[in-house]
């Protein structure tokens, strides 16, 4: 059964800004590319017709497109690091599309996302790294951002339980009102006559 969760893609030139951050740091498994995304709520393991809910539940958002800026890197774990991430700069319209989503959770009656909404672009996944290595590249990167880019949809995505997650596949993609539509076609649009997921 794939695991569930609503994105937000990132495009090319964020992607390649974020890709100059891998390596200097021992004991990383870096995050393929094409697998860069900043996920909005996770679902996990759910049952087709829950699926469809979600699915039927999402037409419904009405936000507008925003732009969004990638800041900064840091890592999850304080003592055992297990990941290191880059951050995201103030964003309003970010936090509130994050709390339709959220409150439509809630309508569905599902579980609880346990963790905080902590916006951010997963770079690496870490096995046995030395906080102090860890420390080091952070240091060193400290002072990242990416140029600003434009979010015009948010999708639904599915993972099959791997090590460090993906491949990831777009079940299904919403436009954001006032969405420049020629610029996300640069997005992969494989997603874009999506069919109501049926598994």
């Amino acid at each position: 059964m794939p695991r569930l969760f609503t994105a937000l893609e990132i495009p090319r030139d964020a992607a390649l800004s974020l890709s100059l951050l891998r390596g200097g740091l021992p004991g990383a498994r870096w995050i393929d590319i094409e697998n860069y995304h900043l996920t909005l709520r996770f679902f996990g393991d759910v049952e087709g017709h829950t699926a469809d809910e979600i699915a039927n539940a999402l037409d419904r958002v009405r936000r507008p497109a925003f732009t969004m800026k990638l800041s900064g890197v840091g890592a999850f774990g304080q003592k055992k690091p297990h990941s290191i991430w880059a951050g995201v700069s103030a964003s309003p319209d970010l936090y509130a599309l994050q709390g339709e989503i959220e409150g439509i959770c809630r309508r569905l009656r599902l579980p609880p996302d346990p963790r905080k909404f902590t916006p951010h672009v997963t770079l690496a996944r870490l096995k046995n790294a030395n906080p102090r290595d860890v420390a080091n590249y952070l240091s060193a990167r400290g002072n990242f951002a990416s140029v600003p880019f434009s979010v015009g949809r948010f999708v639904l995505m599915s993972s099959r339980a791997s090590f460090g997650g993906g491949p990831y596949i777009i079940e299904e993609a919403w436009p954001l009102v006032g969405a420049d539509h020629d610029r996300q076609a640069s997005f992969d649009n494989s997603a874009s006559e999506a069919s109501r997921i049926v598994w």
